[in-house]
């Protein structure tokens, strides 16, 4: 009977062999001549012939094995799959392994090159050897199959498996978490345990991210629990995911003790325990550890390095971010995109156009400014840069926009107030099918205000009922809100309001403001009051707003009790701002020495406009001295606002200070200042139209300055004084200030 050996699939060739047979071996094999040797000279030959042949088996496969690597290794399938063919052929009466390992090797090809179906076909193989249930085999499939996304056919491999070792469990669990299926992850662990596999230090770690990332925090700790009732070593893998999961879930405490008590801790010990309060937004501490791990001399990644950046433009240290990306240059860190958006956003809020067309520059260089984020941060960056031309060049030469792109260039262009280009760019996105988000509109809304057009405001407030999604953006209700109180609608600003289920201080601070703008300071009051009952803590802006509230409404004993209870009640240090309306606060109330007080006291260097505030103050109240004090602080800045003269002239002009408004004008003349003519909107229906002091031009003056003429007499029948009526002899002057008066009365 043959050897078994000797039987060729079908389809396959002896020639086809023999070409993978070294000249040396068919050299080696001399022919026998069986029908010339005596019988038992013919058993010894066939013998010595077989013997032969198993060494040529042996040899042969050696070198096929070689091929397989070869073929394996540059993802050549077809040759692997012959290879592998032949292989089986001569290892047939050998050991198993010889084939297992060939066929490991092909399954693995297979997953690095995307091979599905030629993967789907070996598998059919290994189940008609019989292998399916092999230790080698059964995580080579199980990684297969995951590596196509296909987890089922990697779960019911895993679980009809009999292999007790958790290594096919591991792969299993790690898969579902790096596809979001957490909850699978989750429930495979827990059917691993159930048939008795003991989990490893590479399992815990998949499964306390699954916990992190589905906020299981009870499921956590039993993780934990087992962990510590397990036998296995300590891990450093294993505990570093500890930090992660308690943190994820909020337990910042529990987490901060675990990175504690780490003997040596890694550099992946750092980054979890500053990405935990990276993630619950405690900076101060974030920063504090950061410090720490420089100290220490810890490797930092790209990751921390972005982290803690970007940490910094988020609490409006925006030097300190780009101080951060100069130096992890100066440390050899290669800044990736995320460091360029960082740097650009950061560009962006303090204006430093040179700085970003520095940043676009080495994002050309670094092949980054092609990618789609940076794009769009630097449309942002030039738009808030004033630089609307270079913004709208790259939004025209970006061929596939998505949203974030629009609200990019919609939102510098709302940023500058050009209203027009902001509908135009709206009506475009609408146009190409592109449906605006919560974002768009939250960009859209103070542009409305600012512009005086609530007519547009309106029909973005209908758009937003009618969109479901839009009902949990608190942002966007909060920009709602804050646009009808800045364009004086304070009835409807409250309406919307009382309709929200939910509040924060922005929804507040809006409301304040509104308040505050028409002199309702009693209501702001209770607002803030309000506030502070729901354990909402007031910021910064907040405390601008109500304080801004008592200044109009005179609420000056309110008003210095807040002011006090910044520093003291609420932890908050006071800014310039803040200084500035205790300023104005004292200055309408006519305490001009508590004004002057204020001013000379605080650790701010004055603004022209807080002068400009004393000034105005003083020239209500008469008050010359401080005035003239003030006036020439103010003209010693030489401010580029012409307001600014034209406020001192007026002050000199109503105490009679003649020589004095002469030199102010001398002053202003030799600057080159000029000041702007007047400038009013009317609302004409279908839009608004501007207008300057004295211009004929427009199309309608002859119906606009008879009206005009009008109100102005009407107001002043109802008692509304003018600044002609202090005797400015500034008559230019008089009729500016009351077209503007006039102008923020309508649009109030």
């Amino acid at each position: 009977m043959p050897h078994p050996s000797y039987f060729l699939p079908k389809g396959l060739f002896v020639s086809q062999i023999q070409r993978f047979i070294p000249k040396k071996w068919k050299q080696s094999i001399k022919p026998v001549d069986i029908q010339h040797v005596h019988p038992s000279a013919s058993c010894n030959a066939l013998e010595s012939a077989q013997e032969t042949f198993t060494s040529v088996d042996a040899s042969m496969i050696d070198s096929l094995l070689t091929s397989l690597k070869e073929f394996t290794s540059r993802g050549n399938l077809l040759d692997a799959f012959k290879t592998v063919s032949l292989i089986r052929l001569h290892a047939s009466s050998a050991s198993q392994d010889l084939i297992v390992h060939p066929i490991s090797s092909l399954l693995s090809s297979c997953t690095d090159v995307k091979s599905l179906a030629e993967g789907r076909q070996l598998h059919g193989h290994i189940i008609s050897l019989g292998f399916e249930q092999h230790p080698i085999l059964v995580p080579k499939l199980v990684t297969f199959y995951s590596a196509f996304n296909l987890l089922v056919d990697a779960h019911v491999i895993t679980e009809n498996s009999n292999i007790l070792h958790p290594f096919p469990w591991n792969l299993l669990i790690s898969s579902y978490v790096r596809n979001g299926f957490c909850q699978k992850a989750l429930s495979a662990y827990k059917q691993m345990v159930k048939k008795g596999i003991r989990p490893d230090n590479f399992t815990y770690p998949s499964v306390l991210k699954a916990c992190g990332e589905e906020l299981d925090l009870g499921f956590g700790k039993e993780v934990h629990e087992s962990i510590n009732a397990s036998r296995i070593k300590w891990s450093l893998i294993v505990h570093n995911a500890l930090i992660s999961m308690y943190g994820k879930c909020g337990k910042v405490g529990i987490a901060r003790d675990l990175f504690d008590k780490i003997p040596e801790r890694d550099a992946v010990s750092w980054n979890s325990m500053i990405s935990v309060y990276a993630s619950m937004g405690m900076w101060n501490e974030a920063f504090e550890l950061f410090g720490s791990m420089w100290a220490e001399d810890i490797e930092l990644n790209i990751i921390i390095w972005n982290t803690i950046a970007g940490g910094y433009l988020r609490t409006g240290n925006y030097k300190g971010a780009l101080e951060l990306l100069s130096q992890m240059r100066k440390c050899g860190s290669h800044l990736d995109s995320v460091a360029l958006i960082i740097g650009l956003g950061a560009c962006s809020h303090i204006g430093d156009a040179k700085l970003g067309k520095e940043i676009h520059s080495f994002a050309i260089r670094s092949c980054f400014g092609e990618v789609d984020t940076v794009k769009n941060a630097l449309i942002t960056m030039y738009s808030r840069c004033k630089d609307l031309k270079h913004a709208y060049l790259l939004f025209q030469l970006m061929e596939a926009k998505s949203l974030i792109t629009w609200n990019s260039i919609i939102s510098g262009c709302c940023h500058m107030d050009r209203s027009e280009e902001a509908s135009f760019l709206l009506r475009e996105m609408l146009l190409f099918g592109i449906e605006p988000n919560y974002v768009t509109i939250a960009s859209v809304l103070p542009l409305c205000a600012r512009v005086a057009n609530l007519q547009h405001g309106k029909e973005f407030h209908c758009y937003m009922t009618r969109r479901e999604d839009f009902k949990d953006h608190l942002l966007l209700w909060n920009a709602l809100v804050d646009m009808y109180a800045r364009s004086g609608k304070v009835l409807e600003a409250r309406r919307v309001f009382d309709m929200l289920g939910e509040r924060d201080k922005m929804t507040y601070t809006s409301m304040i403001a509104g308040y505050g703008m028409q002199g309702e300071g009693q209501a702001a009051l209770k607002l803030f009051e309000e506030m502070n009952n729901f354990q909402i803590k007031p910021d910064h802006i907040t405390m601008i707003a109500v304080l801004s509230a008592c200044s109009h409404s005179g609420l000056v004993t309110q008003g210095q009790l807040l002011f006090e209870k910044m520093r003291s009640l609420y932890g908050l240090t006071p800014h310039l701002e803040h200084f500035a309306c205790m300023t104005d606060l004292f200055g309408r109330a006519g305490l001009l020495n508590k004004a002057k007080e204020i001013i000379r006291n605080m650790p701010y260097k004055p603004t022209p406009a807080m002068w400009a505030t004393l000034i105005g103050a003083c020239r209500i109240h008469r008050n010359t001295e401080i005035g003239e004090w003030a006036a020439e602080k103010l003209l010693e800045m030489k401010p580029e606002n012409p307001g600014y003269y034209v406020l001192i002239a007026n002050m000199y002009a109503a105490a009679g200070c003649w020589n004095k408004l002469a030199k102010v004008r001398i002053f202003m003349r030799d600057l080159g200042v000029r000041k702007a003519p007047g400038c009013a909107w009317v609302d004409v229906g279908t839009g608004f139209s501007p207008f300057l002091v004295d211009d004929t031009s427009n199309a309608n003056a002859d119906e606009i300055y008879p009206l005009l003429e009008g109100l102005t007499m009407v107001m002043k029948e109802a008692g509304y004084i003018s600044s002609e009526d202090f005797g400015s002899g500034d008559e230019t002057s008089g009729e500016f200030n009351e077209e503007m008066k006039l102008v923020s009365n309508n649009r109030c």
